[in-house]
């Protein structure tokens, strides 16, 4: 039995890379999604290898904003998007991931026009493929929990869940996308941050419990503050007590507790380290779940 599955994201010619390394997941990443070069016999030959080489396939949709006040823009994000989740759907994918985007409205407005864009996707979705909405770590944009479960609420499915950028929740609910320190912020979270994290994901999560990871900095856009992706044991949030809640957590919480819930964790970071790091990321947490079995 596996406590949890683990990967990273690959195009086609990586995925036998990965399958050897011992990876139990891959994602599509969002670029095969809007390449005009990745044609329907593309992602027939990623179902044909990730099917049979992987547990959990997983499609990270295209990076579009998922709302806009101009209905011509609406209308061809809608077109894109679903055509995304039908080429998922011909990969194998059971989930199909969603960035939700920058606000627009600046109000509840920004949480209909999206929960209007989820249902839409749904109805061109096989029936086992859920839709995971992705949080965020700006204000600016959409995707805290309590939105991402509100939108659930208005779409009203249980295919509908949140997937959680832990890295994200780090900087959202340190307000680094305010203040910009990450030292002062990296000293404010501890195991109980997490085991908070995990907890409120947990309850509005159905079928998979969904993680996504990747240490950060940052860089600033004139004043808008940007999150760079670095190798792990370059940035932050600290590994750690990160570990140490993940294994407490998925142990104690949800396989001891016999939750009927797939726990994944999708490692996010840049792609010249990511398969070394993935395999750190995996080893630190595991080495923790020892204690606890």
């Amino acid at each position: 039995m596996i406590l949890f599955d683990w990967g990273t994201y690959n195009a086609l010619n990586t995925l036998t890379k990965a399958a050897v390394l011992g990876m139990r997941l891959t994602e599509i990443p969002p670029r095969d999604f809007s390449r005009k070069t990745r044609g329907l016999d593309y992602f027939e030959a990623y179902r044909d290898f990730a099917t049979k080489a992987f547990t959990t396939i997983i499609a990270h949709g295209p990076y579009y904003n998922l709302v806009s006040d101009h209905p011509e823009i609406a209308k061809r994000i809608l077109k894109a998007m679903r055509a995304a989740v039908k080429k998922a759907a011909m990969a194998g994918a059971s989930i199909f991931n969603v960035h939700l985007g920058w606000r627009v409205f600046m109000d509840d407005r920004d949480l209909e026009a999206v929960a209007d864009m989820v249902k839409k996707m749904l109805e061109v979705a096989p029936e086992n493929m859920y839709i995971s909405l992705e949080t965020t770590y700006t204000r600016r944009q959409i995707g805290s929990l309590d939105e991402i479960k509100s939108i659930i609420e208005m779409v009203g499915s249980d295919r509908v869940i949140p997937s959680v950028q832990l890295e994200n929740m780090f900087m959202y609910e340190t307000r680094i996308d305010q203040h910009g320190n990450f030292i002062q912020a990296d000293k404010q979270v501890n195991k109980d941050f997490w085991l908070n994290v995990l907890r409120k994901t947990l309850e509005i999560s159905k079928g998979y419990l969904s993680l996504r990871f990747s240490q950060v900095t940052g860089v600033y856009f004139g004043r808008r503050l940007l999150k760079k992706r670095t190798p792990l044991g370059k940035g932050y949030p600290s590994i750690q007590p990160l570990a140490e809640a993940l294994a407490q957590f998925m142990v104690r919480e949800v396989r001891d507790k016999g939750l009927s819930l797939k726990m994944h964790i999708i490692y996010t970071g840049p792609p010249e380290t990511k398969y070394e790091d993935t395999i750190d990321l995996y080893a630190s947490i595991m080495r923790r779940v020892v204690q606890y079995i």
